[in-house]
């Protein structure tokens, strides 16, 4: 699965969002139904030691503390060449994205969770991302990355959308499936 939130006009950088509490309380159920999450380099460093970090506060909102109680013990694996150590309970992966995903969709468990915007189109050519959790916030960007700009597909690949959940903030939620 590959979670995002993401700007009308599909920009992806977290400065421009703020999750409302009901949101965090959706990223928290996520968490809970995840048995690994993958990480490019860029993200890692972003998740960590940010998240473990207030999952040990106690001055936080309770619904930013919930999310980094779920989020911090689930194994972490990062797709690097240039980092030597990472947090306790991740790993570093210098194998190929493609072929690492394959290998842990092979394996019995909870859901895998993608998260690399960089690499999401690779992911998605190789036909390796089954789930896509678009979380669309009621704000136009106008410059910055746009999630998709580097897709380039041989052929068509269809979603079904399977839920969809509206937030406090005019947030929306958005779950595809792939089809077969």
């Amino acid at each position: 699965m590959f979670a995002m939130n993401i700007s009308i006009d599909g920009c992806y950088e977290h400065t421009h969002f703020f999750p409302s509490d009901d949101l965090m309380g959706y990223f928290t159920r996520l968490m809970l139904e995840t048995g690994v999450i993958v990480y490019g380099r860029k993200t890692y460093e972003l998740m960590i030691p940010f998240w473990p970090e207030v999952a040990e506060s106690e001055t936080d909102r309770p619904e930013d503390i919930a999310f980094a109680k779920a989020m911090t013990p689930i194994p972490k694996i990062v797709l690097t060449h240039t980092l030597k150590n990472v947090a306790e309970n991740c790993s570093i992966a210098t194998e190929r994205p493609e072929a690492l995903l394959r290998q842990l969709k092979q394996q019995p468990g909870k859901k895998i969770a993608f998260s690399s915007a960089i690499l999401l189109p690779h992911m998605l050519e190789a036909g390796l991302i089954d789930e896509l959790y678009l979380i669309v916030h009621p704000v136009l960007v106008g410059d910055n990355k746009r999630l998709f700009e580097n897709f380039q597909s041989p052929e068509k690949q269809n979603f079904t959308l399977t839920s969809s959940q509206t937030f406090q903030s005019g947030a929306i939620a958005l779950h595809y499936h792939k089809n077969d």
